[in-house]
């Protein structure tokens, strides 16, 4: 057998977004040959891509997202290019957020730990996609995947169509990073391999975005979020205004089975203003809009626990190929960054080609991913008509405690940090029912809650000056 560095490796990565491009500067460093398969000619720039619909939505950069980024791409700095093409950087804990506990104080506190990054889903994926090709030999080919290579035990390549030829690419190691509309189980099928299991939860959640400019006098407006309340048994409405690059706000709509936004452009304003409060509404009543509402109804939780499955060799599975999220968490992008890193990690310490080598960076990437479906899927859950697992005793004993910790939250900042750092995936849920943070919960919140959002004078001044009587 060949040792070790002394042969060619070769790897193909299905899928150039987010994931895919990560996981290729991932295995640019250990592996010789790198090939990125898309079906999309990809843009030379911070441009919409055709196949990627999610892109009009708010997105969030996690924390967690950052800093795998960064040890990832070594040298490029990618958070200060994000920043000078525009990017807004956020404390979690001095947002604007009204949560089912109330409102959260605004702490002056601010840590890299706790600081997101706003941007545009286009901008962020060009930056990332031209660091990976100027640092690394990653090639990427325009083509699509129809097929694995191989059997049961082993996967050795790709079958790619592209312009109507059909080509077979081999490859020690194959990672399907194609997103939701991954066929990955579809494929494993006809190898032999079935019986992945998975979990859906779909509360019918129907996001609609609508990009504005922001309006002068607003400039220091923060990342505002105005959540819905899963146990009022009413449809879970909510909405989120990110600042983003280009002196633009991205706000998303969101509604649950019963109480879905449309794509109306009259309607999202009115949508907005009628949510439990009315902030959102009443700040874009004033702001130019710079296009249509985009509509999106892909927002169902779904888990395919890959790393249970008797995957063959030779494939790794990562991203939104794996689980898809409630997109009002911020979590996907994360969760792909984290689960590159894993797969970097592994390369540190074994060759791609070993056996079970892929199956433990499966096992690795479950991490964040399981923590992630747990956060977004325990609010889900609750709302009505919900097609998915029925909260269990366990469930509903956690929502209680969690609910009673989140009221808390909105008074204490030790408190706040602490679920900040689990939501962003930073920390293990278990930290939350640390001694410490256990006896605050119970004691109780420390100050009166807020009435109102907590505005700055400059905010309050902007705001009181908006008239959304004709809205």
């Amino acid at each position: 057998m060949t040792t070790r560095g002394t042969m060619s490796r070769r790897a193909v990565v299905i899928g150039g977004s987010v994931a895919g491009m990560l996981a290729a500067a991932a295995l640019s460093r250990s592996v010789d040959e790198v090939t990125v398969v898309d079906r999309d000619e990809l843009p030379d720039g911070p441009r919409p891509r055709r196949r990627l619909p999610q892109a009009r939505h708010a997105h969030i950069l996690l924390p967690s997202g950052r800093a795998a980024i960064e040890e990832l791409l070594p040298g490029t700095d990618i958070r200060k290019q994000l920043l000078a093409a525009g990017a807004r950087e956020q404390s979690l804990t001095g947002m604007l957020g009204l949560g089912p506990q109330g409102w959260f104080r605004r702490w002056p506190q601010v840590t890299d730990e706790l600081l997101l990054t706003c941007c545009s889903r286009d901008l962020l994926d060009w930056t990332i996609r031209d660091a990976v090709l100027r640092t690394t030999r990653v090639t990427v080919r325009q083509g699509e995947a129809v097929a694995l290579l191989g059997d049961a035990g082993r996967v050795t390549g790709v079958r790619v169509v592209a312009g109507g030829d059909e080509e077979e690419l081999d490859a020690d190691l194959v990672v399907d990073a194609s997103g939701r509309g991954s066929r990955a189980e579809q494929w494993l099928e006809t190898l032999g391999v079935t019986g992945t299991p998975s979990d859906d939860v779909d509360s019918g959640l129907v996001y609609a975005s609508r990009v504005f400019r922001i309006p002068p006098g607003a400039e220091t407006i923060p990342l505002t979020q105005v959540g819905a309340d899963p146990v009022d048994n009413l449809p879970g409405r909510s909405g989120t205004l990110v600042p983003i690059e280009d002196n633009r706000w991205l706000v998303s709509l969101g509604g649950t089975r019963g109480g879905e936004p449309t794509a109306d452009p009259e309607e999202f304003t009115r949508f907005a203003l009628d949510l439990r409060h009315p902030v959102i509404g009443r700040l874009i009543s004033r702001a130019e809009p710079l296009g249509e509402v985009s509509l999106s109804r892909s927002t169902r939780n779904r888990r395919r626990s890959f790393e249970k499955a008797a995957l063959p060799e030779g494939l790794v599975i990562l991203g939104d190929a794996v689980a898809t999220y409630n997109p009002v968490y911020g979590q996907g992008m994360s969760v792909a960054a984290l689960g590159a890193l894993a797969l970097s990690r592994r390369l540190q310490d074994a060759d791609l080609a070993a056996p079970g080598f892929a199956r433990g960076v499966q096992r690795d990437a479950a991490r964040s991913v399981a923590a992630a479906y747990a956060l977004s899927t325990s609010q889900d859950q609750w709302f009505p008509d919900v097609i998915g697992k029925a909260p269990t005793l366990v469930d509903r004993i956690l929502s209680r405690y969690m609910g009673r910790m989140a009221r808390v939250a909105t008074t204490s900042y030790e408190v706040s940090a602490a679920m900040c750092a689990v939501t962003t995936l930073q920390a293990d849920a278990s930290r939350l029912v640390h001694p410490r943070l256990l006896l605050a919960t119970l004691k109780g919140p420390v100050l009166e809650p807020l009435s109102g959002p907590p505005l700055t004078p400059e905010e309050s001044a902007f705001l009181d000056g908006v008239d959304v009587s004709g809205a």
